[in-house]
């Protein structure tokens, strides 16, 4: 007989219905276990609402209104495109809707999971409360995961800005022109496909270059992306202050290496909105993690290998741990934690699931996308890492070419003097997709050579995948080698 709800004991309570909490409950209840689910603002999480999906909605929109506006490479007459800004919007949340019953608290609760809405507050480590009731569980997982951090500039507090917690459901008007502070994957993705929208986009970065986590020439090729299509990016510049005036939105800026200096040279750029961009904070406040006797610090909470927290009882998945804050890395967080729940039913001493950070793929998504899997040729320099580098152009790829797609590259890096893979870059259109054949390769071990010798379906974009492949082939006919061949070729001739 089912208990009632909030009532006796549950095996998990998980704190947070993004990615990480939906899958934990979800699947302690498809096994048969009692789980309970929390969440204070909406089913999905960052992702769903405010993250992932509406962004990549807006994208899909940009970039048909970019493909219009230079219709030419396709043959067609040259044109601008028609659109209202307000109906893309509503494309992109209309597009949302039909994503979100797969995380409502309706299909949740179908799937056997007690979700309770509102703010969730340890009063133990075993006890947990929301709206007044406590809930008590054996096993708990926190996943309350992050939300948009907001700089120190002076006057931040007195003006009205977005973040991406608000700019797909609030911005409805089109402005005249936006700065968007940050330069990062949310700040170059959107800060693109705005500008496509029509908005003169202002980007303001504090490092020396945008996606800081990508080789230089990436960052380099993406900026002189946003250049070509009018966005004004600056970077190695630090924000001072920003203030209203006559209706528009006022920042000071100094170039970063003069931020201490009281006579450095302000820059003033304005716009008519303002998009803060800079960062995520993980939501550790209001959890009252003393009482559980917890441990975290300013990046979140700190876990074990097994995502376990200082309470073996309690673990912690999702953004709130990092280091990767991506869907996918919760999925794969939430995965490693239902097994070590699971195991840990059985009275056997069985080896604990542990969090595998060796093969992490992720992709910004502006036009052309930047997808990188393992090291990159900066991090290889860094750690004194010997690698043979191969590249291959997009521009030698037929699908590409046909496609008018043939700009960017792909780069590999492989331990010296073998195929085994360490790294790759991609920056193509559809390189997100592209990489994964470079991530189940380095997950099982696969090199260049292996991959060269793989049919692919010709004319795809993947087939630049197995061209790298040759790349690497080729470099093992030595000159040596070619002489013997040679030889062998001419003797035949000769017989």
């Amino acid at each position: 007989m089912k208990q009632e709800k909030g009532k006796g004991i549950y095996n998990v309570i998980a704190i947070g219905a993004g990615t990480a909490g939906l899958i934990t409950t979800s699947a302690i209840s498809g096994m048969g276990g009692r789980a309970a689910l929390i969440e204070r603002n909406k089913m999905g999480g960052d992702c769903l609402n405010f993250g992932c999906v509406p962004s990549k909605g807006l994208i899909s929109s940009a970039r048909a209104i970019q493909n219009i506006r230079h219709s030419e490479r396709w043959g067609l007459e040259k044109q601008e495109p028609i659109f209202d800004f307000k109906k893309v919007f509503e494309r992109m949340r209309a597009r949302r809707a039909i994503i979100e019953p797969n995380d409502s608290v309706e299909r949740y609760e179908q799937l056997g999971v007690d979700v309770f809405q509102g703010d969730a507050r340890f009063i133990s480590p075993h006890e947990v409360e929301v709206n007044g009731q406590v809930l008590r569980a054996k096993k708990i997982v926190i996943a309350a995961g992050s939300r948009a951090g907001v700089p120190p500039i002076d006057g931040i507090d007195d003006i009205p800005f977005y973040t991406n917690e608000t700019i797909f459901d609030r911005l409805n008007e089109k402005p005249e022109s936006m700065i968007v502070i940050g330069g990062g994957p949310i700040g170059a993705e959107l800060g693109q496909a705005i500008n496509r929208l029509g908005v003169k986009v202002k980007l303001v970065e504090v490092f020396p270059q945008i996606l800081i986590r990508e080789d230089p020439e990436v960052s380099q090729f993406i900026r002189d992306r946003l250049n070509e299509e009018g966005l004004e990016v600056h970077t190695g510049v630090l924000p001072k202050r920003v203030y209203q005036e006559n209706g528009r939105i006022r920042m000071d800026i100094v170039p970063f290496s003069e931020k201490d200096n009281p006579k450095a040279e302000i820059q003033t750029i304005e716009a008519e909105t303002l998009l803060v961009a800079a960062g995520r904070i993980p939501n550790v406040e209001k959890l009252n993690l003393e009482a559980a006797k917890v441990d975290f610090n300013k990046q979140g909470i700190i876990v074990n290998e097994n995502l376990q927290t200082s309470q073996p009882h309690i673990y912690a998945a999702g953004d709130i741990v990092g280091p990767y804050q991506f869907t996918h890395m919760a999925d794969h967080h939430a995965r490693t934690v239902v097994g070590n729940i699971v195991k840990g039913l059985i009275p056997l001493p069985l080896p604990k699931s542990r969090v595998d950070y060796s093969v992490v793929p992720w992709a910004t998504y502006t036009s052309p996308e930047v997808a990188r899997v393992g090291l990159n040729e900066t991090e290889a320099i860094s750690e004194k890492i010997p690698y043979d580098k191969y590249n291959q152009s997009m521009a030698e790829v037929d699908r590409a070419i046909l496609e008018s797609s043939d700009e960017g590259f792909i780069k590999v890096l492989t331990a010296k003097g073998t195929d085994k893979i360490l790294g790759v870059t991609i920056v193509a259109e559809h390189a997100g997709d592209i990489l994964h054949e470079f991530v189940l390769a380095m997950k099982q071990g696969i090199g260049l050579g292996k991959i060269a010798n793989t049919i692919h379906a010709y004319p795809t974009f993947a087939e630049a995948v197995r061209k790298v492949g040759d790349s690497y082939n080729r470099t093992r006919l030595t000159a040596r080698a070619k002489s013997i061949f040679t030889w062998l070729f001419q003797r035949q001739i000769n017989r």
